[in-house]
Order: C-alpha cells, then sequence, then structure tokens
C-alpha cells in the first residue's frame, strides 16, 4: 500500500506536460513565458512596467477603488468576467486576444481599455487581499500578474 501511495505523489497534473519527462516541469508561469514571447503591444509593457514599479515601492498599501458600472459592462461587451472570477486558461486565453485585438484598429482603444481594467481589479486585489471567491480554481489574477512579470523591464 505504502509503495502506490508513493508512486502517486510523485506524478502531479498540476505541473507536468504530458509529454515531459520526470525532469521536466511545465507550470502556469511558463504559459506566461510563452506570452511574452508573442508580439507584445508596448502599451502592455508600460502598463506592465508601472505595475510592478507601483508594487515594489508601494507595496499597494493605498486603498485601490474596485471597477465601476460602466467598465463591467466593457467586461461583459466582450464576455468577460471579473478578474476574481477569471481561471488561468481563461486569463492566458484573453491576454492571447489582446494581443491580437490590439494590432486591429477597430478593437485598439477597448483592447487598452479591458487591459486597464484588468490593471485596476489587480490592484485591488493586491490591495485588499480579498477575494469575493476563495476557491483556488479562480486564480487568474495570478497568470495576469506572471504576464506583467514576464514582459516587464524591471526584474523582480
Amino acid at each position: 500500500m505504502e509503495n502506490i501511495i508513493d508512486k502517486k505523489s510523485d506524478f502531479d497534473l498540476t505541473s507536468k506536460s504530458t509529454f515531459s519527462n520526470e525532469t521536466d516541469v511545465f507550470t502556469s508561469r511558463s504559459f506566461a513565458a510563452l506570452l511574452a514571447k508573442n508580439f507584445v503591444p508596448n502599451y502592455h509593457k508600460r502598463l506592465a512596467d508601472n505595475y510592478i514599479i507601483i508594487k515594489k515601492v508601494f507595496k499597494f498599501q493605498a486603498v485601490m477603488s474596485r471597477i465601476n458600472n460602466a467598465e463591467k459592462a466593457l467586461l461583459k461587451k466582450y464576455d468577460f468576467n471579473t478578474l476574481e472570477f477569471t481561471t488561468m486558461k481563461q486569463m492566458y486565453e484573453e491576454l492571447t486576444l489582446l494581443q491580437k485585438w490590439a494590432q486591429d484598429i477597430r478593437l485598439k482603444d477597448d483592447a487598452q481599455k479591458l487591459l486597464e481594467i484588468r490593471v485596476k481589479e489587480l490592484k485591488f486585489l493586491d490591495a485588499s487581499r480579498y477575494a469575493s471567491i476563495s476557491n483556488e480554481i479562480y486564480n487568474g489574477y495570478m497568470a495576469l500578474e506572471h504576464y506583467f512579470q514576464e514582459i516587464s523591464r524591471f526584474p523582480n
């Protein structure tokens, strides 16, 4: 029985890829790195730098405001959940879309506004250390933060 338990604990579905061997680890951080290798709009980089600098200097001690109804309506227009109800997979898909939309003249403004909303939500969650859903499934905010760390010019 102990032998079975030992073998089971060696295999972690969340951290290893199907195509990896025992020494390879493929984490959600790797997805952020892959996204960062794509075309990253300058606007994303500016927001990432701003976020990282503020986090290092101020550590989000000031109270940040929640998003307003107009911002929630823009999220709903594109069928996006609020950040605290977003999974990592949804966030990575969203970031990929925002990168593509940044190249489209018709969608560029909305893509920038959507990313600003995401940054505002992330700052609020960092400042309040609170999420109305305390479930490990809804951790899209971590994916967004990893993405910002990957594309920022400032090392951690």
